[in-house]
């Protein structure tokens, strides 16, 4: 009976551990993935400020005809 007990218990720490070791590499590729989200966001935000910035540029260069 106390082998059996020990065996029970071994088998559930060995699923235990594939459950942990199958976490981490989930946790470690969705960190990769927040990483190059931020990148590419931080990537985007500063070709969208260079647009906003050459459009305001052009944008005051242009006058508005006066109105009759």
């Amino acid at each position: 009976m106390a082998d059996q007990r020990i065996e029970m218990l071994e088998m559930k720490v060995a699923h235990l551990e594939q459950a942990l070791q199958q976490l981490s590499d989930e946790l470690a590729r969705q960190q990769r993935e927040l990483g190059d989200v931020r990148a590419r966001s931080q990537q985007l935000a500063q070709q969208l400020a260079a647009a906003h910035d050459s459009t305001a540029a052009s944008a005051t260069a242009i006058e508005v005809p006066p109105h009759y």
